[in-house]
């Protein structure tokens, strides 16, 4: 108990330190901060200034009244307005400034020997005095000091409307110009008869009715301008504000804006009548995925009215009226056709959809989608009814002549002029005991030789086959036999077909005991 009693004691008595020392520090920091604003209230009518770091604490009326003075738009901090109200007469004020705290005073000349500075640290605070070498005096070193940042800034504002690339000038009530920058001035000079030339008022460069039409910042006014000698007519961008009782105008120049504006009309131009002449319906929405753009050809695929897509649909309206329409293939249901719908935006924008549509009418089309700049995205739609009649009937063909094939009793490979097996029968797989259709890659003259030598005895055969393959000139059909390896002699007869291709025909002959029973049948009774 005596331990626990001893501890809250030592405790209590920590605290109780603790909190008087922070008394004290408190009342030393109040006396130093009251100590400097007495001396500084004691200099009322001097230009004394109280900085911690760059945070004015105190001043005297008169140093108030100085950096009021300068411009209140100006520099972030009291010490950033302070320095730069100086930078004419103290070009390294900044930089000395930042030594005070080891030198513990500082005395500056300004660069023309009329004022000077005495700064002192004093406790953690810079007391930065300012003095008039000629007058010892408060108020001159002030007005000299306010008179140098106005006439500054005299010369920046002057200096910025000279060197400006656009024109500004200034109106009374009357319309008469009361000032001009120098672009502005050069501009009148031009449009001036040199015989009438006055030096005030410029000529006017724009029409008082042209300035009546400028009434909104946010929307200026498009006038040109023509030059005496210069056929080409210059644009400009009006705007207009009210300054008091006067009116500040700036013509920004747009020549290049008129000239980009106007390609882009010829380069749309363009575009559409060459997308009216495509046969391909085109469709493009933008990031909102609203219509924004299509060609004739559209409105025949889809049949779609031409008011509709005037008006702009999104592009799930537009899907919506195709399904309508059945000029889109037959959802099974219409959770799972708003699902396709949202993949097929998803892979339009990626540049990734491509499908053929079989619509209900028994046409074809093949949709297609690609993304565009700024987020848009482009829809081709391409009528293939006729190409996909094509490929059918030439499928067809394809399987009826591979019918025939199959239906002949010899065993035919067909090799194209590259040496590659384009058609075989069934009798070829059966004979050779290879199905070539069921090989991933191609299957070339030199795999087929390989395959016919383990069922063959050794013979000429085949190189005098590749040789004629091979060749390009004028070919003859000709056969030859061999023997396979059960004994059975193989006829191989071979015919050049069109275009490079031959054709391989293997048959079975037959031996002298079978043609004697086949000729034995067709003898006459008794003979």
């Amino acid at each position: 108990m005596f331990n626990t009693l001893l501890t809250i004691g030592v405790v209590l008595v920590a605290f109780l330190t603790a909190f008087v020392a922070l008394l004290a520090l408190s009342w030393v920091e109040m006396r130093r901060r009251k100590s400097l604003r007495d001396d500084a209230a004691t200099a009322d009518d001097q230009l004394v200034f109280l900085f911690d770091n760059e945070t004015l604490c105190d001043a005297t009326p008169a140093a108030r009244h100085m950096l009021l003075a300068g411009r209140p738009s100006g520099p972030d901090t009291e010490w950033q307005r302070f320095a730069q109200m100086l930078q004419n007469r103290f070009p390294d004020l900044t930089k000395h400034m930042g030594d005070l705290a080891d030198l513990g005073t500082l005395t500056l000349t300004s660069a023309d020997g009329s004022n000077r500075i005495i700064a002192e640290w004093r406790d953690g605070l810079a007391r930065i005095e300012l003095i008039d070498c000629e007058s010892h005096t408060t108020s001159k070193a002030m007005d000299r000091l306010s008179f140098d940042a106005m006439q500054h800034e005299l010369e920046t504002l002057r200096a910025t409307s000279e060197h400006l690339p656009l024109m500004v000038w200034r109106e009374d009530k009357g319309g008469a110009i009361t000032w001009a920058n120098k672009s502005y001035l050069d501009l009148a000079e031009k449009i001036s008869d040199p015989e009438n030339l006055a030096a005030w008022p410029p000529q006017k460069v724009f029409q008082q009715g042209q300035l009546v039409d400028v009434e909104d910042l946010t929307q200026p006014g498009r006038v040109a301008v023509q030059l005496a000698d210069d056929e080409t007519r210059h644009w400009f961008d009006l705007h207009n504000a009210d300054l008091g009782s006067d009116r500040l105008y700036t013509a920004i120049p747009a020549d290049r804006i008129v000239q980009a504006e106007s390609s882009r009309n010829e380069f749309i131009t363009t575009l559409t009548k060459t997308f009216a002449h495509l046969p391909i319906g085109l469709a493009i929405f933008d990031r909102k995925r609203q219509l924004t753009l299509f060609n004739p050809a559209l409105t025949d695929l889809v049949a779609l009215p031409v008011d509709f897509l005037v008006g702009r649909p999104t592009l799930s309206s537009f899907l919506d009226r195709l399904r309508e329409k059945r000029m889109m293939p037959e959802p099974k249901d219409y959770i799972s056709w708003r699902q396709q719908m949202s993949d097929l935006e998803a892979a339009a924008v990626n540049g990734t959809y491509e499908e053929t549509w079989s619509l209900p009418t028994g046409q074809t089309y093949r949709v297609t989608g690609r993304p565009h700049p700024d987020g848009a995205v482009a829809f081709l739609f391409e009528d293939i009814s006729a190409e996909i009649s094509l490929t059918r009937r030439f499928r067809a063909e394809l399987e009826m002549g591979q019918a025939a094939l199959d239906g002949i009793g010899d065993a035919i490979a067909i090799f194209n002029a590259g040496g590659v097996l384009s058609m075989s029968n069934k009798a070829y797989s059966t004979l050779w005991q290879d199905d070539p259709s069921v090989t991933l890659g191609d299957v070339n003259l030199g795999d087929a030789v390989k395959t016919w030598r383990k069922a063959c005895s050794d013979t000429p055969l085949w190189r005098k086959l590749k040789e004629f393959v091979a060749s390009n000139g004028e070919r003859e059909a000709w056969s030859d036999n061999t023997m396979l390896s059960d004994g059975q002699m193989l006829t191989c007869s071979v015919t050049p077909m069109m275009r490079g291709a031959t054709m391989v025909r293997f048959g079975i002959a037959a031996t002298t005991a079978q043609t004697v029973t086949a000729s034995e049948k067709f003898l006459p009774a008794g003979a």
